[in-house]
């Protein structure tokens, strides 16, 4: 199940829930004040893959294709 993170309107706490997909429409009420008036946030999402800032990675990315041989 995925976490969703959500800010009360009412107090500004800032939170996350665990839910099925299913009931990602539903609005969970603040954990610290018990207000029904919370809203969705956007979340960043995780990047897993690695950045190559030499020019040795760029340039075999970026050149033109070998057919999968080099």
């Amino acid at each position: 199940m995925p976490f969703y993170e959500y800010r009360c309107n009412e107090c500004g706490e800032a939170f996350e829930k665990m839910m099925r997909f299913s009931e990602s429409d539903r609005i969970p009420a603040c954990p610290k004040c018990e207000s029904q008036n919370t809203q969705k946030k956007l979340s960043k999402v995780a990047s897993f893959g690695t950045a190559s800032s030499d020019s040795a990675g760029a340039s075999s990315s970026c050149g033109p294709s070998r057919g999968g041989f080099s």
